[in-house]
């Protein structure tokens, strides 16, 4: 993967994490790192699903790849504020 490829994998797993983020209702107690890692993350995994799928290119805009992609980063922020405030919970008692 060249440079280029990577800058823009890194752009759209922000876009794809602050999409992620809005989907989710209610406030989430995770840093903007968490959110471009999870965005990262969810944007190799959609297009990895969206191929597998047989849906990754299309003519135009790849509407059900950006979906599958905005869809996984929801699920992965649940994820990590699952994570980041169960731990907490416990402790209180």
């Amino acid at each position: 993967m060249e440079i280029s490829g990577i800058i823009s994998a890194i752009v759209i797993g922000i876009v794809i994490g602050v999409l992620g983020r809005l989907v989710v209702p209610g406030r989430q107690k995770i840093g903007i790192l968490w959110t471009i890692a999870v965005g990262i993350l969810a944007a190799f995994a959609g297009s990895a699903l969206a191929n597998a799928l047989g849906v990754k290119d299309t003519n135009g805009i790849d509407w059900i790849e950006w979906l599958i992609q905005i869809g996984l980063a929801a699920i992965g922020v649940l994820a990590v504020v699952k994570l980041k405030t169960g731990n907490r919970s416990s402790t209180r008692r």
